[in-house]
This record gives C-alpha cells, structure tokens and sequence, in this order.
C-alpha cells in the first residue's frame, strides 16, 4: 500500500508529507522510503497558529478559522507529496494534524486537540484520509503520546544492546526497548522561542547553534529551570506548549542572547541525558528537527560518554522525516485493522485501534483485515 504520511510538529513551522511503500510479510512490516517533501506554512497562519497557541485565549471563529486553514495546507501537502513522491499512485493518506492543545493535568491527559480538518485533504486528493489519531488513546485511558513508540520498539527490535528511540521535536519524547516512552520536556520548543525574542521575530530558531556556541550556560539560571516538577514525574508522562511556552521562562535583566541560548541549549541536553541514563540505554537513535542543531548534539554527546549518539538516517529513515513516516505506518495499520499503540509507552488500559475515518471520492474501501500485528519492522 503506498501511504501518504502528514506531519507538522510542536515547531509549527511547515507541512512534512513522506511517501512510504508499505507490506506487512509474515510478521515483518517492510517499510520502502519514497521521499519527503516540506512545505512551510505562509507566514499569515503561522501568525495566526502562534497567536492562538497557550497560554492565549481564543475564541471560536479563530479555531474554525485554524482549522480550515490548517486543513487546507495540509492537502496541499499530500496533494503535492502524490504527485511528486507517488506518480500519483497513492491510496490511502494518514494526517496528524497540528496539534494547539493537550490537556494535561494530574498526571493523566483529559483530552488533545489537533487542527487540520480531513476533509480538505481527501477533498483535494480524492483518496481516504485518517485524522485525529491521539484521541482514542487518550479515551482508553493513555497519554495520547508518543504514538511514535510503536514504530520505534518494531524499529528497533533485534538491535543489541538496549537501544533508545530519540526525537528531538519541539518536545523530546524517547522510546526505551522495554515499551516505556515519555515526553523528556523541552526538545526545541524553548530554544526557538528565545532565538524568536531576542532577534525580534528575525531568525524562527538558532541556526546551526550559532548564538549558543557563542554563550556561555548560566549556573543559577540553569538550576532554577532544571527545578520544574515535570521532570520528576514518573513515565508515562506527557508535555507540550502548555508548560513550556515562550513565557515559561524569562531572561535574567542583561543577559546576552548568546548565554541564553547556551543555558538553554544545556536544559534540553541535561534533560535528555537525565532520560536515557536512567533507560541504561547502550545507543541513542536521534531524529527529529534537534538533529539538526550541532551544538545541541554536542552537548548531549558530551553528556553520555561512551554511549553512541546517533542520527537515524545511518539506520534508513531520514531524521527530518521520521515522524512523518511513522504516522504513515499508524495509518496503514487503522487501514489494515490494527491497533496503533503500545499501553506500556502511553499508559492506556489496552492497545486501541487509532483514528477517523474520511472517505475519498470513491468511497471507503477497505483491505482485508491483517492476520496479526506486526513483530518488528524493517526499513527497505
């Protein structure tokens, strides 16, 4: 089945549509990259989409508006990631959305809400989509997330030693090979709101580490963060931009760019560290849009000596695109009849069949169910 996967994550920046070939072969998911393409939001919805995230309070006609607008990039995604990536062959869409808000509160997650409505995307590309895929899990008792650890644990498996599964999105979220999967705190999300403030809107995020290389990480400003209550949560636990938004934190009164970057920068790296250590994790396996920041990898390696810090690109799947290409996988199993999560990674009473479905302009037909899950998955 060739499955469009759509992705834009906690960094609201763009719309990423990877293409994957999929075939489940006797317990083993085989999975064929066919590429992935980006496209960036227009700047009068990132706007509109930062605008509305929390702590802001927003009324009605901007979440119908988010909404629409969200759903309307969104096709234009896979719209262009058939054409492009799938010779116009492909059948079956999976959408994550944009997510602007996860209840959580108490140590469990009450709710999760994704913009982007599907039905522009099968609209617009004629083929079946399915959308709103956290939900189910957090109604069976789950966090909602990291959905991706089940892609990660098939991912991984057979691996020697105890490998660990790493995103650094706007939020870092890790996969251990027992099937415990958290949300680490802030990957990304803290960094590109400082580089944000301190440029006045000029750069959407540290380029390449420039400021933090440049810095030098705050002793008392670093501690202060490193107290939040979150990290001391026990797994599984879930985060987002509800806590660690743009006003989570503030600069000390003169406190260059440089070091506040740099403070930062040391946050989400001890934070990481702190994770897989305590995972007695033998190798890490980075991916997500963190990947591409060195200074960060710097520090998160000069962390965890003697454990490999790696990109998952040496593995098969480009670190940009992981995630995209995991909700493919989850939308190839709703397609096939399988449940899309793992209880022990999001804490749910039972593994849950994920997502709604929209029909295409033909119609909803659906493959015959699959004998069994998947056992582990294989990057061809």
């Amino acid at each position: 089945m060739l499955v469009i996967g759509l992705m834009s994550g906690t960094s609201y920046d763009a719309v990423d549509a990877a293409a994957a070939e999929l075939r489940l072969v006797d317990g083993t998911l085989l999975l064929k990259p066919l590429g992935m393409v980006s496209t960036p939001y227009d700047d009068e919805l990132r706007d509109a989409l930062a605008a509305a995230l929390p702590p802001a309070a927003v009324p009605l006609a901007r979440v119908c508006l988010l909404d629409t607008r969200i759903g309307q990039a969104f096709a234009a995604a896979a719209v262009r990631a058939n054409r492009e990536l799938c010779g116009g062959r492909a059948e079956w869409v999976a959408s994550h959305g944009q997510t602007v808000f996860h209840w959580a509160e108490g140590g469990r997650v009450h709710g999760t809400l994704q913009l982007g409505q599907p039905a522009w995307i099968a609209e617009a590309t004629g083929l079946p989509v399915v959308a709103d895929l956290r939900p189910r899990d957090v109604a069976a008792g789950g966090q909602g997330a990291p959905l991706v650890s089940l892609v990660d644990l098939l991912w991984l498996r057979g691996r020697p030693g105890t490998p660990v599964a790493l995103n650094l999105g706007g939020i870092a979220n890790l996969t251990a090979p027992d099937g415990t999967a958290f949300d680490t705190g802030p990957g990304c999300a803290l960094l590109d709101a400082a580089a944000r403030e301190f440029t006045a809107g000029r750069l959407p995020y540290d380029v390449d580490g420039a400021l933090a290389a440049r810095g030098r990480p705050d002793a008392a400003l670093l501690a202060g963060l490193l107290a939040e209550p979150y990290y001391a949560l026990p797994a599984p636990k879930t985060t987002g931009k509800e806590l660690f938004h743009a006003g989570y934190w503030r600069a000390p009164e003169g406190m260059s760019a440089a070091d506040a970057l740099a403070t930062l920068t040391v946050l989400t790296a001890r934070t990481v560290a702190d994770a897989v250590r305590a995972a007695g994790a033998t190798e890490v396996i980075a991916s997500g849009g963190g990947t591409r920041n060195p200074v960060l990898l710097e520090a998160l390696r000069g962390l965890l000596p003697g454990t490999p810090v790696r990109v998952s690109d040496e593995l098969g799947l480009p670190a940009a695109a992981k995630e995209a290409y995991a909700f493919a996988v989850l939308g190839f199993l709703t397609a096939h009849g399988l449940p899309g999560t793992v209880p022990s990674a999001t804490g749910a009473r039972h593994p849950s069949l994920l997502g709604s479905l929209t029909p295409g302009r033909e119609g909803l037909r659906l493959p015959p169910p699959a004998p069994g899950p998947p056992v582990r998955l294989r990057v061809e």
